[in-house]
């Protein structure tokens, strides 16, 4: 028996799903920051927009994993996973990444988490408390351990290659993600640099 079957179309589905989400939010956020195409539907409300992609990509969240879920429904299990030890791991594993992702919503709060720099919501300063003193991204770890974990209690080979899928889909969009967001928080200091020096030559003045 094969550990994977590639026949059904519910793992194409869960696959272009994961692919769509992070795909989704990175461009809508990107014409946000340039256009500001969410915030004019909300009469140019920035927090009202990014509730309302906060929202969407929850959702989505939701349409994905019962995707993944019905996906590992149609895949055959291992009797090598199916023992004490890899059900322990399971917990573990779903456990700590509920953490990690969980702390990180809590640590960022909701406009943090939810692009919202790309609204011209931005952090104060950086977050270093937990998780992000252990993980740069624990988001997107914790999600991809969660996968895991699933995929270990059900003891299904097909869900594992998911796995490895969602982290290769997350790492190209942190690729994305990261830099953009660094680029923002640089222009803010260099207004930020340039109103200070304004403010120096009126006190010269």
């Amino acid at each position: 028996m094969s550990l994977v079957d590639f026949s059904r179309p519910s793992l194409w589905i869960s696959l272009a799903s994961i692919t769509f989400n992070p795909t989704f939010w990175n461009i809508a956020a990107r014409q946000e920051y340039h256009t500001h195409w969410i915030s004019s539907i909300f009469n140019n409300d920035r927090r009202k927009g990014c509730y309302a992609i906060a929202v969407t990509i929850f959702t989505l969240g939701l349409v994905r994993d019962a995707l993944f879920n019905a996906a590992l429904a149609e895949q055959p299990s291992h009797a090598a996973l199916m023992t004490p030890l890899v059900q322990l791991a399971a917990v573990l594993l779903f456990g700590s990444g509920m953490l990690f992702v969980l702390t990180s919503t809590y640590a960022l709060g909701i406009t943090g988490t939810f692009l919202g720099d790309y609204f011209g919501i931005l952090m104060d300063e950086r977050v270093t408390s937990f998780p992000f003193n252990v993980l740069e991204n624990p988001m997107y770890v914790g999600s991809t351990m969660s996968f895991i974990g699933v995929s270990l209690w059900h003891a299904k080979p097909a869900g594992l290659l998911v796995a490895v899928y969602v982290w290769i889909v997350y790492s190209v969009a942190l690729s994305y993600e990261g830099p953009f967001t660094t680029m923002i928080y640089s222009q803010r200091a260099q207004k930020e640099a340039t109103s200070a020096k304004e403010v120096q030559k009126k006190k010269k003045l």
